[in-house]
């Protein structure tokens, strides 16, 4: 069964995430097997958010395909500042391009903009909601590190509004994992996550301290506490530097803790852990390219055996967890 996008981590079976994984696997293994596949593709980057990695990677991706971008470029320098609706905005880029990576404050965004158009749309961060291709990296990096079954994970940061622990709590209810949630009380993760997770069968704790989880975990995935989320500077100040891990602080985690984070960082993983053997977030960023790559053949792909469009790349045009 062919889909036409990628909106939401909830769509994502077991097999799904796992035939991504094993195509990145070998895409990464040889590149340029690859480097021509998709000469003629043109892919829309429209981010009405700033990015580095997202935007970088995917940019990257489709180029290591033999594709190309066009790129709407910022919020102020396009339509969009003359009042125009995002719906008249993919409606005209889909005229130019034949894919689009949306990123946007709104939740839903994606969804939306699916809605009215006709080529592949990737949800590329939407407010607080999703953000499933940096799900899908997190998971391969995961995979490469400590595997994907029997896991104990911590998430600590911003449960509240950070998109991708959303999308990372969803498809890890592919795999079994027991999950431990550490954030201060007024960033805990929203009931509605909670009440999905629950249906999916997660086992999930919360926490407020993370020495009372440290010692069980395999990975600790770090957030940043997103200043730019919060509706009153002041709720930010109260907790602002509270969530803080340095060289010292893992020297209580097991040897063979992984410690990832999305980035960008700001204070919250010290630099004294980047030359431990638990950091894995720069190698995260560039698993970014291999696994996006992956999607990108999927979703444009026609499905003969060179993509994982024949299903293995499975999106669902219409359903959002």
């Amino acid at each position: 069964m062919r889909h036409d996008h990628l909106l939401s981590a909830g769509q994502l079976t077991r097999e799904d995430i796992e035939a991504v994984l094993d195509r990145a696997a070998d895409l990464a293994a040889d590149p340029g097997a690859v480097s021509d596949r998709y000469a003629d593709t043109l892919l829309a980057l429209c981010f009405f958010e700033p990015s580095t990695r997202t935007k970088m990677s995917f940019d990257t991706a489709i180029q290591r395909l033999g594709g190309d971008t066009v790129d709407m470029g910022t919020v102020e320098s396009s339509s969009v500042k003359k009042g125009e609706s995002l719906a008249d905005t993919v409606r005209v880029i889909e005229g130019y391009a034949d894919g689009i990576v949306l990123r946007h404050p709104s939740e839903g965004a994606a969804k939306l903009a699916s809605q009215f158009v006709d080529v592949p749309v990737v949800n590329a961060g939407d407010g607080a909601g999703q953000h499933p291709s940096q799900t899908l990296l997190d998971l391969y990096t995961i995979r490469e590190r400590a595997g994907l079954d029997d896991l104990t994970i911590g998430i600590m940061g911003d449960l509240k509004y950070g998109r991708t622990v959303h999308s990372l709590a969803a498809a890890l209810t592919n795999f079994d994992a027991r999950m431990h949630f550490i954030s201060p009380e007024s960033l805990r993760l929203p009931r509605g996550v909670q009440f999905d997770l629950h249906d999916a069968g997660a086992r999930l704790r919360e926490h407020t301290d993370l020495d009372e989880v440290l010692g069980e975990l395999d990975v600790l995935y770090v957030t940043r506490i997103q200043r730019e989320r919060f509706p009153d500077e002041n709720e930010y100040q109260q907790i602002a530097g509270e969530y803080q891990i340095d060289a010292e602080t893992l020297e209580r985690a097991r040897d063979d803790l992984t410690v990832m984070h999305p980035l960008p960082r700001v204070d919250e993983i010290a630099p004294d852990v980047d030359a431990t053997e638990h950091a894995a977030y720069f190698a995260q960023a560039h698993n970014g390219v291999p696994v996006r790559m992956a999607l990108l053949d999927g979703l444009l792909g026609d499905g003969d055996d060179g993509g994982a469009g024949g299903g293995a790349a499975a999106t669902d045009g219409g359903e959002s967890r």
